[in-house]
């Protein structure tokens, strides 16, 4: 695979750097995270230039987040009148809306770079959820400034080791995102036997 993420930066630059970034930002299982070091390692080499690196990646990424939010908020009617037909399902939304408004901006900014994995979803999400669009695009932009800032500049730091930073940082992505998982799934678990229990 990283071969092939080489081929396609010398062939194209930073277009597929922007492209890549949008796709991944629309749940397409692409491996941004790894082009975009990649990307930072071309630019040290002086093959690319860093800062055109880095708006390509930024540009595509923010392109891809609010994309992804529209959509959902166009076309997640259906699933939004499902959700509100059943009084459990209902409920439920309503409980997400409300957390996505105490806590909806610091969730898109870590959605972005920390939890990278659900960062597509939270877009949809948020497009579903009708969440307020330039809340939304304001915390997305904070969070992928850290996403393309961290990435491409480690490639740029560490670009003789890209496959051992690029091991490195998918390890501990996927780490944080099975924590945040578990912890999420615990305290639902915590309250719904709270529920279950109260008299």
């Amino acid at each position: 695979m990283t071969e092939l993420i080489f081929e396609l930066l010398a062939d194209y630059g930073v277009t597929i750097v922007f492209i890549v970034t949008f796709l991944s930002c629309l749940a397409i299982p692409i491996p941004s995270s790894l082009l975009m070091l990649a990307s930072g390692g071309f630019a040290a080499t002086g093959d690319l230039s860093l800062i055109s690196v880095g708006l390509g990646a930024f540009g595509g990424a923010v392109l891809g987040d609010n994309s992804g939010y529209w959509i959902a908020r166009k076309f997640g009617t259906r699933l939004d009148d499902w959700l509100a037909r059943h009084p459990k399902r209902a409920a439920l939304r309503a409980r997400s809306a409300a957390f996505m408004e105490k806590r909806g901006g610091s969730s898109v900014f870590f959605s972005c770079w920390l939890v990278a994995p659900l960062g597509p979803y939270m877009n949809y999400f948020c497009g579903i959820t009708r969440y307020n669009w330039l809340r939304f695009a304001l915390w997305g932009i904070a969070g992928e400034i850290v996403w393309v800032s961290l990435y491409v500049g480690l490639g740029h730091t560490f670009a003789d080791n890209i496959s051992g930073i690029a091991s490195l940082l998918g390890n501990a992505s996927g780490f944080v995102t099975a924590l945040v998982v578990v912890i999420a799934l615990g305290i639902w678990l915590i309250r719904a036997s709270k529920k279950k229990h109260a008299p």
